[in-house]
């Protein structure tokens, strides 16, 4: 045996794994932990996003979302953050063969089956003596099943604003089910979360649903709000449904937590499974959502357009204003893809108008060297300039989410008027393609992804788990419902990829010597970074809104 140093524990050599971390002595005086204990020392001390994971279960999530939490530790700081199973609370149930293993089209396949250990690392980008971190269950078909297929009754439910690919994850959940598993009772619940207890389920069949993939928006229609967890659950047990498939962003995700809640509470056998939509691409832990690829696609058509009416005018401006509410991950995209935009505002960015520096002056020297401009607008860029020149009441919509303002009509009478003070001949076109862009259909890539997205849900629920699946760091996983609906994915506008923009652009970055050092001091926070002494006399302020906006700890 050799004794690890610093942990003051004998430990066998395992000559098979890598060499263990050497990490801060343990002061003398201290009694000696077990080899497992001290892992979970180090990583408590020594991971932020361990720490942070730790600190929600305890803190930050409500009591009775802290009761679902369910953290398993390894070995070297590993911890899976795991999903729900029907187990958890009904401990006596039956297991049956999984039928994909009769099934010829996978009879070629090598290892189909996922092992029951495999789990997808939440960080993928680590340091030589990092702990392993924060995992995920692998998706994927397990041997063993919890549903007969022929006891099998699914539901699939649509919520919130339309986005590319709805009807194609629809389709393949139909035939996903019907073709692999061998389920025939498939309903459609209509109208969003209140079809559940307002209209009658919808039967589909592979045959009903197989060409709907082609259309945009949603054949089972959607709608925002009509929440209502104990109407919509006494359906579920009245109906005899035992599978749940709810697509939506987090608002609709927070809707099918508390499903799940009074399911488990209630002592049902079902199983309830989220499949994200968002096309803002801000759903928290996940690479990004499916019609996202479409979105940044179809945007583009609208840039061109700007472009052309830009650049056939003197002094022609094109404004383009996409989506993303609190995001600004589509005009980012688009931004970088089109490479005809001189200027991309977005929610986390804060910008100001008049004055050195300011959007009025560079749209000055813009035009002065080009002579027309292209300006890609976010939709929740700004509202706090709009709010101060038009004083409003805050309203929300069916989902909780605030009405915004229209940034691209109050940005295209600020540069009128701007220009007009200083007698400048200007020509300016407004383009809003936000509803084009969402009720188109999906293209190829998210196609693929909509139709692995679908099956990997299909195979949890089968495996009795509930769940909110993604793909993470390019490997499907599934994912705590929590997780997706404590936080949101936002840009980083201390990354590189939002410098990538700025060089693309030549655009000023708006922002102030003391927005800089406050967003690196929160990214030092989300980060655990030691204070570096030159600015540890402005770390003592702080914006409250630089910091909301510039960096979120995903």
């Amino acid at each position: 045996e050799e004794v690890e140093e610093g942990l003051g524990v004998a430990v066998e050599a395992d000559h098979d794994s890598p060499e263990p971390p050497r990490y801060r002595h343990l002061q003398p005086a201290q009694k000696a932990l077990p080899f497992s204990a001290t892992c979970v020392r180090i990583s408590r001390d020594s991971y932020p996003n361990l720490r942070a994971l730790r600190n929600a279960s305890a803190t930050t999530l409500r009591d009775d979302d802290a009761a679902f939490a369910k953290l398993d530790e390894g070995d070297y700081g590993y911890v899976l953050d795991d999903v729900q199973h029907l187990t958890d609370y009904l401990p006596e149930l039956p297991t049956f063969p999984n039928p994909l293993q009769d099934h010829p089209a996978y009879s070629t396949v090598k290892q189909y089956f996922v092992n029951a250990d495999d789990t997808v690392p939440e960080k993928v980008v680590v340091q030589k003596n990092s702990p392993r971190g924060v995992h995920f269950r692998r998706a994927g078909p397990r041997q063993r099943v919890y549903f007969e297929p022929e006891d099998v009754k699914a539901c699939i439910v649509t919520c919130g604003g339309l986005c590319p690919g709805l009807n194609t994850v629809i389709r393949e959940l139909v035939c996903g089910l019907s073709h692999m598993y061998n389920v025939n009772d498939v309903f459609g619940i209509q109208n969003g979360y209140k079809g559940f207890y307002s209209s009658n389920y919808l039967p589909m069949t592979p045959k009903s649903v197989n060409d709907i993939h082609k259309r945009g928006g949603t054949v089972l229609g959607s709608s925002r709000g009509g929440h209502d967890t104990h109407k919509i659950v006494d359906n579920i047990q009245d109906r005899g449904i035992n599978q749940v498939y709810i697509i939506g962003g987090d608002g609709t995700q927070k809707g099918a937590y508390e499903i799940f809640k009074e399911i488990r509470r209630r002592g049902l056998k079902v199983a309830v499974a989220g499949i994200p939509k968002t096309i803002d691409n801000d759903i928290a832990v996940i690479d990004k959502s499916f019609g996202f690829d479409t979105a940044v696609e179809e945007a583009q058509r609208a840039i061109d357009a700007a472009h052309v009416e830009a650049s056939s005018a003197e002094n022609g401006i094109g404004l383009v204003k996409l989506m993303g509410r609190y995001s600004g991950f589509i005009a980012m995209y688009a931004t970088l893809a089109s490479r005809d935009v001189d200027c991309c505002l977005i929610p986390e960015s804060p910008f100001y108008l008049e004055g050195e520096g300011g959007l009025f002056e560079y749209i000055e020297r813009r035009l002065k060297e080009n002579n027309h401009m292209v300006i890609v607008v976010a939709e929740g860029a700004g509202q706090d300039l709009i709010a101060k020149s038009i004083p409003v009441a805050d309203q929300l919509d069916a989902s909780g989410n605030k009405l915004l303002l229209d940034v691209g009509l109050w940005l295209t009478h600020k540069i009128k008027d701007h220009c007009k003070s200083k007698k400048m001949e200007m020509t300016i076109k407004y383009i809003d393609p936000t509803y084009m862009i969402r009720a188109i259909p999906s293209n190829a890539s998210d196609n693929v992804y909509c139709t692995l997205l679908a099956h990997s849900a299909i195979h949890g629920a089968m495996a009795g788990y509930s769940f909110t699946v993604g793909m993470v760091n390019g490997r499907h996983a599934y994912i705590p419902f929590h997780r997706v609906t404590s936080t949101r994915n936002k840009v980083k506008i201390t990354d590189r990829m939002w410098a990538r923009l700025l060089s693309s652009t030549n655009q000023p970055s708006f922002l102030s010597k003391e927005d800089i050092m406050e967003a690196r001091e929160a990214e030092r926070l989300a980060n655990r970074l030691p204070v570096p002494a030159s600015s540890s006399e402005h770390t003592k302020k702080h914006s409250a809104s630089v910091l909301s906006n510039v960096v979120t700890v995903v």
